[in-house]
């Protein structure tokens, strides 16, 4: 039997999913380029997380070492955002957030082998199930190869990100992590976009956004990354990696309905959706019946007694 506790957050964490969920959908309601989109992200983001870190009287003091690590992961945490807001450019919102569905099943690989521990059958058996659920959907949509091959690559670094994460948030706060994350991603996109732009990458996107972007930046800055990214890194002190990033495969069945509240006939779902996202949750609720773990943080083996 769960706590109450231990279900608020479980919630919590379904809510941030939701959040996350409506984030292909803003890439597709600016004008600007992914690039600059991921620039101005973090930028606020950082600006909003700086504020915050300074009212709470936390201190911005960290190891040398920790420093770098964070910068670097906020490098990889900008590239999987680059790869998902593309991949939702050319295909659809559908196609970007159902890739994101394979994120499990490279963190059953990548954890086990950060963490030196040996690969659990359990992890990717359903993070296979995941993936078949995504294929399911996707079956008939071969046409958005491009795109769907962008989410894959955006899915792997989000796992390996995610696991970067569930070690230092054991000894670092939250909010310094993903502050100095958020500043390691802001250079990273600045210099991707000083590239992209001076090769003609970005099309004929524009970089600097228009009236109407303002409001989803700031949205994607200080509701999705501020709040959002800074509470889940908070839940992995309760959770494991591999259950977070199970419980993101949600991520698609959230945002595709949202996406087709939002453009209608474009988003509409097939019955191979419904298919393939009842896999997709079939993975989700079945790792917290097989496995004693997902609660304690992944960290030690509890019966079902409770031991």
């Amino acid at each position: 039997m769960l706590s109450s506790t231990t279900l608020r957050s479980y919630l919590h964490l379904h809510f941030l999913v939701l959040i996350w969920g409506f984030t292909a959908i803003v890439g597709l309601l600016v004008t600007i380029s992914p690039v600059s989109l991921v620039l101005y992200r973090t930028l606020f983001a950082a600006i909003g997380l700086g504020a915050v870190i300074f009212l709470k009287r936390k201190t911005f003091k960290t190891h040398a070492t920790d420093l770098l690590r964070m910068l670097a992961i906020g490098c990889v945490l900008s590239a999987h955002w680059m790869l998902f807001f593309a991949s939702a450019r050319v295909s659809t919102a559908s196609v970007c957030l159902a890739g994101m569905a394979t994120t499990s099943l490279w963190t059953s690989i990548i954890e086990p082998l950060v963490n030196k521990k040996s690969i659990r059958p359990l992890e990717v058996g359903l993070g296979i199930l995941a993936f078949a659920g995504l294929y399911v959907v996707f079956r008939f949509e071969f046409d958005h190869a491009l795109g769907l091959l962008l989410a894959l690559a955006s899915a792997l670094l989000a796992a390996m990100f995610t696991v970067a994460n569930s070690r230092l948030v054991q000894r670092i706060d939250a909010y310094i992590i993903t502050f100095y994350e958020m500043i390691g991603a802001t250079v990273f996109s600045l210099i991707a976009l000083v590239v992209a732009e001076t090769f003609g990458w970005t099309g004929n996107a524009p970089y600097l956004p228009g009236t109407g972007d303002w409001v989803w930046i700031l949205f994607l800055a200080w509701i999705c990354t501020v709040y959002a990214s800074t509470m889940a890194t908070q839940l992995m002190k309760q959770f494991s990696a591999y259950l977070i990033n199970l419980t993101i495969n949600l991520e698609p069945v959230y945002g595709i309905a949202l996406a087709f509240i939002f453009f209608g006939e474009k988003e509409r779902m097939t019955t191979a959706f419904y298919w393939g996202t009842t896999l997709i949750l079939l993975a989700v609720l079945l790792y917290p019946l097989l496995s004693g773990s997902v609660f304690d943080g992944g960290n030690r083996k509890v019966s079902k007694a409770g031991k």
